[in-house]
């Protein structure tokens, strides 16, 4: 961009029309309208809202039925420290609890060294038979 100061020629009287177009009230224009795109962009809330129960809940005073099934290094499961000599048996037991309509909770110990196949069998035999209080629980004692 150049200025023309001072006097020039008589062909200087007409100048030309300029040819470039004044950018900075479009950026103007585009720098507002971003800035109220941003502000009425609605927060992006990540949470789920939960109605929960308020207060404490009356303490039970019935100790809750507890079912330990172990299963030993070579395959071997007890039930509730007796040795349950085949899975007909087992499934037998798993049924007598998911007829209880408050059901026992069942505690899975198995054995670091047991194949997973074993542990594995077992749970799928309680989730098919709908035993529904499972869960695993670390042994101290087959360690």
């Amino acid at each position: 961009m150049s200025m023309n100061v001072g006097g020039g020629s008589a062909a200087d009287a007409d100048p030309e029309p300029m040819m470039e177009m004044n950018m900075t009230p479009l950026i103007d224009v585009l720098l507002v309208l971003i800035i109220m795109l941003i502000i009425t962009i609605p927060k992006q809330d990540h949470s789920v809202n939960l109605n929960m129960p308020v207060g404490n809940p009356p303490p039970s005073d019935i100790k809750p039925v507890v079912i330990t099934i172990d299963v030993d290094f070579d395959g071997t499961i007890l039930w509730d420290g007796e040795v349950v000599p085949d899975r007909a048996t087992l499934e037998a037991k798993m049924n007598a609890v998911a007829a209880i309509p408050d059901q026992p909770e069942v505690h899975l110990r198995p054995n670091k060294l047991v194949e997973y196949k074993v542990v594995a069998g077992v749970m799928a035999s309680a989730q098919r038979i709908g035993v529904t209080k499972i869960g695993m629980v670390g042994n101290e004692q087959f360690q």
